[in-house]
């Protein structure tokens, strides 16, 4: 299908991603994981741990250890546990997912996150009104930057990936949605450069929600809803 094309009756919709794109707590999970990986007997670089943030507990692991270690994955939830209560919201973030809505467009979170996670996550965001699709770790069998967990929301939500594009902070997310058959809008404030994002080929770069929520009409998002109004 060309995706430059798309009937004027089509429904349209953003993916994003959660922690790092939505919630500042990508630093919190590089401590828990630090934590847990001290834990289970290794000396590990918290860059190592950041650079892996975005895909799942198992491939995270596999990526800094070079090797499987569930227990890992389990001492990593104990660790972040008390951080839970305490998670905030990038600036922006419930406004650009607000606004989102009011273009027309549905908003389908896709996240790393574990599914026990996810209602504490929404409260934090405080915009689960502009939420139509919520999809998580344990909804697919491979996270990113496998693309299931990106199609699983399209497929909740009813569209194609014509009619969509995503947000995310991560080369993992921008790979994903590739992969997925869609654009990917990056995010630094996760804390991965704008080269990176932009030579995994994300669409569009911004510093965080709020400034891509000031040039939403311009960005892929606007240029989504254009191409879908109907004429």
């Amino acid at each position: 299908m060309d995706r430059s094309s798309v009937a004027d009756d089509a429904r349209g919709g953003v993916v994003f991603d959660v922690d790092g794109t939505l919630l500042d707590t990508n630093y919190l999970h590089v401590a828990a994981w630090w934590e847990a990986f001290r834990e289970r007997g290794h000396d590990i670089r918290c860059a190592d741990i950041h650079r892996a943030l975005g895909t799942g507990s198992a491939e995270l692991i596999e990526r800094v250890l070079g090797k499987p270690d569930p227990s890992v994955s389990a001492a990593h939830s104990r660790h972040y546990a008390p951080y839970l209560g305490r998670i905030r919201p990038l600036p922006g973030a419930a406004d650009l997912l607000g606004a989102t809505a009011r273009f027309g467009l549905d908003v389908m979170l896709a996240t790393s996150a574990k599914s026990d996670e996810v209602d504490l996550m929404l409260d934090a965001l405080g915009a689960g009104s502009a939420v139509s699709a919520v999809v998580s770790s344990g909804d697919v069998e491979r996270a990113k930057p496998d693309p299931g967990i990106v199609q699983k929301a399209l497929d909740q939500s009813g569209i194609d990936p014509g009619g969509a594009v995503m947000v995310g902070d991560t080369v993992w997310d921008v790979l994903a949605a590739e992969r997925a058959g869609i654009r990917c809008i990056g995010l630094l404030c996760g804390g991965i450069a704008a080269e990176q994002l932009r030579e995994a080929g994300a669409a569009a770069v911004y510093a965080d929600p709020a400034a891509l929520l000031g040039d939403i009409h311009a960005s892929p998002i606007g240029q989504l809803r254009t191409r879908l109004a109907p004429r």
